[in-house]
C-alpha cells in the first residue's frame, strides 16, 4: 500500500501545483486538503453553505490532476480560523506519513535534507525517492552544528544517512553531506535552502515562534520557492 502524504490548499485562491510536483508524488496516495479561511464571527456552517460547492470544485479540479497522473486520491474541505490545527487533524484521520508544502518548480537538480540531532525512523528515503527526477543531480544531507565540540558527532549522523542511502541504492556520485556551524537553526537551513530546488525534513517540532513568523517549512516554501515535503516523525 503506497504512502499517503497530505496536500493543504489555501481557498478561496489556491496557489497552482506544479506539474512537477503533481507527477513526482503520483506514486503516492494523495489527500487534497481545501482550508477555507473564515472572518471573524463567520459561522462554519454558514460558510459551507454559502461557499461549499464552490470550494469542493476548486478541490476536485487540483483532484483530478493527480488521478491524471496516475495518482490515487481524495479530498477534504475544511471552514476554519487554524490552519496548522485543520493540517494536523486531517493528516492523523488520514494515516499521512507526510506533507508537502507546495512551492513553484519547473524542476528539482538539488534536493536539500536537513537531519535532525537523534536518530528517526528511517522515511526519509522513501520521499527523497520520489522528488528525484532524471534531472536530479545532487542530494545534500545538511545538519546544524552549535559549537565545534559537536561537530564530530553530527558528521556521523550526515555520513550514517549517507550510507543508508547508497545502501538503499542511490548514486553515490550524487549524494553529499554539509555540517555547518550555528547557533539559529533555522536560520542557517533557510540559508543554504536558497541554493536548492526542494527540501525534504522530518517535521519540527512546534514552536511559539512559528505563531509568529510561520512554520519553518512555510518560511522555506515562501523565501525561496522551494517545495518541502515534511515527513511526519509520529507515522
Amino acid at each position: 500500500m503506497a504512502d499517503t502524504i497530505l496536500v493543504p490548499l489555501e481557498l478561496p485562491d489556491p496557489d497552482p501545483l506544479s506539474p512537477v510536483l503533481i507527477e513526482d508524488l503520483s506514486s503516492l496516495s494523495v489527500v487534497v486538503l481545501g482550508h477555507y479561511d473564515l472572518p471573524e464571527q463567520t459561522p462554519a456552517s454558514l460558510a459551507r453553505e454559502q461557499f461549499g460547492e464552490a470550494a469542493q470544485a476548486t478541490l476536485d479540479e487540483v483532484a483530478d490532476a493527480f488521478a491524471d497522473a496516475g495518482a490515487s486520491v481524495r479530498t477534504r474541505l475544511v471552514f476554519g480560523r487554524d490552519r496548522a490545527a485543520a493540517i494536523r487533524q486531517i493528516a492523523t484521520e488520514e494515516n499521512c506519513a507526510a506533507e508537502l508544502d507546495p512551492a513553484p518548480t519547473e524542476g528539482i537538480e538539488r534536493i536539500l535534507v536537513p537531519l535532525p540531532d537523534v536518530a528517526e525512523p528511517d522515511r526519509l528515503p522513501t520521499f527523497i525517492r520520489i522528488l528525484s527526477e532524471d534531472s536530479t543531480k545532487e542530494i545534500t544531507l545538511f545538519h546544524v552544528v552549535e559549537g565545534e565540540e559537536r561537530r564530530e558527532q553530527a558528521e556521523a549522523i550526515v555520513t550514517e544517512t549517507r550510507g543508508r542511502l547508497i545502501a538503499g541504492g542511490f548514486d553515490p556520485e550524487s549524494v553529499g553531506t554539509l555540517v555547518v556551524e550555528g547557533t539559529e537553526h533555522d536560520e542557517e537551513i533557510l540559508r543554504v535552502a536558497a541554493d536548492y530546488d526542494a527540501v525534504v525534513m522530518y517535521e519540527p517540532v512546534s514552536s511559539l515562534g512559528d505563531r509568529v513568523f510561520g512554520s519553518l517549512a512555510d518560511r522555506i516554501a515562501d523565501e525561496t520557492d522551494d517545495p518541502v515535503i515534511l515527513v511526519n516523525r509520529d507515522y
